[in-house]
């Protein structure tokens, strides 16, 4: 992108996270600026999207997007400060990872209630995935980065069918969890277990 992408309005930065339900795994976000010259149209929320049409599109964000961070925070943060706290940590990481060289934004908007500590102007909007492009994007980079993290995990951990839940507290996940124990990756501070 060059920086006459960013002539024609204020240059926004949409924030947005995945994986506060899940009982295992970190939570993942993503902060996206897309530049003026990026096509919109196909960016929704991440949830209404289908895992295919959610990575195509994550990958045209990674590729094309003016710039993209990514942050997390891991279960042992998520157990020591709270799925709260830890989700807004993730987001100041995101924010915090975006490239320096590029041109930085005005004004953040972030998806919620809720604002991390930055160093910009910004707002919290409920269902900002659905309302913002920019926050859809993030949606988007942050639900594909974290299912993509989860699955090379359970090459590593494989009696939690991880690749099939993502950590997402189904009836299936929990009844391994009794069966298994909890894995490195398990949230204590979560019920885990039936």
């Amino acid at each position: 992108m060059s920086e006459a992408d960013f002539q024609c309005g204020p240059v926004i930065c949409g924030i947005d996270e995945a994986g506060r339900g899940p009982i295992a795994g970190p939570v993942c976000a993503a902060a996206v600026i897309l530049g003026n010259s990026f096509d919109r149209s196909p960016l929704k929320d991440s949830k209404v999207l289908s895992p295919t049409r959610r990575a195509f599109i994550a990958g045209t964000l990674i590729n094309c997007a003016a710039a993209v961070g990514i942050g997390w925070s891991w279960p042992e943060e998520i157990d020591r400060i709270n799925i709260h706290h830890a989700s807004l940590l993730a987001m100041q990481r995101a924010f915090e990872a975006l490239p320096p060289s590029t041109i930085h934004a005005e004004k953040v908007l972030i998806d919620g209630k809720f604002t991390p500590p930055l160093p910009l102007p910004s707002e919290a909007i409920v269902k900002g995935d659905a309302l913002v492009p920019e926050i859809s994007a993030a949606s988007i980079v942050a639900k594909v980065a974290r299912d993509r993290w989860m699955v090379r995990y359970s090459w590593i951990e494989t009696k939690w069918a991880f690749e099939t839940h993502k950590g997402y507290p189904t009836a299936k996940h929990r009844q391994l969890c009794t069966l298994h124990g909890l894995s490195p990756i398990h949230r204590r501070s979560f019920r885990c277990t039936h």
